[in-house]
């Protein structure tokens, strides 16, 4: 890294995790609505919201590409972010034009490109975050990926719905492209130059998979999402049902989730990049269960306004901290592969976690739940001391890689 500043880089990648979380917005609460307007059965629309997520499956394969692959002489990163921005944006354009019910085939089609699309800006953007930052900034930096990413959900799904009940669907889904469309002007002042040979792709690469200390990051991952998803998914079914607040005031509540994710990246990624990998991880911890036993004696509309606000801080904040891990520990050579692999085993642990909620909530209750959750949480502490050294700065996690690639990106103006 040559010349850049840390608030480019903050817009740059704040930008981009802004317009992923608008599309998963999209697919996450206005997918089935969209669909439900043609009195489309619930079979089909989970058929569309499966094949949605099949680009994402790919995530690791288009890491592997951008790892080894400088497109046009262009970079490893940049070409592909652009490709990926404007598949998203096109898909976005046409999908209004097409009818669900007589063509269905192509809305699905439709909906793969977007993914597609979506997937590969990421994965190359994840890519791109670990080349170029340094490490006494990455937490900074994811920090401002996972605020925005949640601010995405806050600001989409209130524009996306006034468009949808004032004006039209179409106007919804022409809006968030003109959205996607809004960090190519930050991407196109990026300039890569050519890599070093150590810094080139190499299958010795996954080698760094082969360690204890890696294979502990990777469990700490399958759990980390397992309990925090596992009680996002069913925050709002809790709060109707067991605290008795009102369909209405519903999404009153969970916007506070949304604000304490904010909230909890932006600060917490600082206060990672001063406190370290290890005290940050094992203070996300203490917070995550802090903020579960705060919804078990969730008994009024007002305890519960701060359980979730509380929670959605533990939110962000954990998820920050283990992603700044996550830079650490990918290797250089297969900075997006490594690092798309990394989520993967986190979202492994977000489809275990969604069944066994069920479960345990139809044994014994929500608060059952959040009680076995905070446990467990809590049993994978030990593993935070083993992962890092005592005493240990951020950059201590990973095979002692540098962050200078010979990546430029450039100031604004």
């Amino acid at each position: 890294m040559k010349t850049q500043s840390r608030w480019f880089r903050a817009l740059l990648f704040g930008s981009i995790y802004f317009i992923e979380g608008a599309i998963l917005t999209y697919f996450s609460g206005f997918n089935a609505l969209y669909l439900r307007s043609f009195d489309m059965s619930y079979s089909l629309i989970g058929t569309a919201g499966a094949v949605a997520l099949l680009p994402f499956v790919l995530k690791i394969f288009i890491g592997m590409l951008s790892d080894r692959v400088n497109l046009l002489g262009l970079g490893h990163r940049k070409p592909f972010m652009i490709i990926g921005i404007l598949l998203q944006a096109l898909g976005l354009v046409l999908v209004p034009l097409v009818n669900p019910v007589t063509s269905f085939g192509l809305y699905l089609a439709l909906l793969l490109l977007i993914s597609l699309g979506m997937s590969t800006y990421d994965t190359c953007a994840d890519g791109l975050s670990i080349d170029t930052t340094p490490t006494e900034q990455r937490g900074f930096v994811q920090g401002v990926m996972v605020g925005a990413r949640a601010l995405a959900a806050i600001v989409l799904a209130s524009a996306m719905g006034f468009l949808v009940a004032r004006v039209s669907w179409s106007a919804a889904f022409w809006f968030t492209a003109v959205i996607t469309l809004l960090p190519l002007v930050l991407v196109l002042r990026v300039h890569e130059d050519e890599r070093p040979a150590e810094k080139s792709f190499s299958l010795s690469g996954f080698r760094s998979f082969f360690t204890r200390r890696m294979g502990l990051f990777l469990l700490l991952g399958l759990i980390y999402p397992l309990v925090l998803y596992s009680v996002n998914g069913i925050l709002g079914t809790f709060l109707n049902e067991s605290v008795g607040i009102s369909i209405l005031q519903v999404g009153l509540y969970t916007s506070l989730f949304g604000v304490g994710a904010v909230v909890g990246g932006l600060a917490g990624g600082p206060l990672t990049d001063r406190l370290g990998r290890r005290s940050s991880l094992l203070f996300a911890m203490v917070v995550t269960s802090v903020s579960l036993f705060a919804l078990v004696g969730s008994v009024s509309p007002l305890v519960a306004v701060i359980a979730v606000l509380v929670f959605g801080i533990a939110f962000g904040y954990y998820e920050t901290v283990y992603m700044a891990a996550g830079m650490d520990f990918s290797d250089p050579r297969i900075a997006a592969t490594m690092f798309a692999i990394i989520m993967a085993v986190g979202n492994i642990g977000i489809g275990a976690g969604q069944p066994l909620a069920g479960v345990i909530v139809d044994a014994r209750g929500f608060r059952f739940l959040f009680v076995v959750l905070s446990l467990v949480n809590l049993a994978s502490l030990p593993l935070v001391p083993l992962i890092f050294k005592s005493g240990s700065s951020g950059g201590d996690a990973g095979p002692g890689m540098s962050y200078d690639s010979g990546v430029d990106v450039q100031r604004p103006g």
